[in-house]
């Protein structure tokens, strides 16, 4: 699990350096020890997000990633493990509108709900699995999607649920 994942769950209007100072550089062992003082801390920042519940559910999801990361050697293996370490390609992603949201991003999503992870709607997911390669949405002609069609295992795959 990248920084982007913890990243993605905070507000827009809070600074990346503020929120990666905060949450120890996303160290996710650091984060998942703290406690009330560190809430209050974190609250008490200068340009830092006001919520306690969205303060919380980082720790708490510090602590479900550890518990990930124990069942499965590491987070990347078990998100991978979705597109058996291929890269997706959908139908029509590569030249036509994207969505926001699919039946892969849903089922990850409840499945991370379901080991007690906050704030990981199929929205989320479905921006950290383009965030991380596992769903490439690159224009066919962008050098991104070359390099990663040429470089990297790929899976073609029909459109799956999606949300527009």
């Amino acid at each position: 699990m990248s920084c982007r994942h913890i990243n993605e769950g905070r507000q827009q209007s809070v600074s990346y350096a503020i929120f990666r100072k905060c949450f120890e550089n996303f160290d996710y062992d650091k984060v998942a020890s703290y406690d009330d003082t560190d809430v209050e801390r974190i609250l008490n920042t200068e340009g830092m997000i006001r919520s306690p519940r969205k303060v919380r559910a980082v720790i708490n999801n510090a602590r479900c990633y550890q518990k990930v990361r124990e069942e499965f050697g590491s987070f990347c293996k078990y998100i991978w493990a979705y597109s058996d370490g291929k890269t997706i390609l959908y139908d029509g992603h590569d030249d036509g509108p994207l969505p926001v949201s699919n039946g892969l991003s849903d089922t990850i999503s409840k499945d991370l709900k379901k080991r007690g992870f906050k704030y990981v709607g199929a929205i989320t997911i479905y921006s950290h699995l383009q965030a991380c390669g596992i769903i490439n949405d690159h224009d066919k002609e962008c050098s991104c999607y070359k390099r990663i069609v040429r470089k990297y295992p790929i899976v073609r795959m029909e459109r799956d649920s999606e949300v527009w």
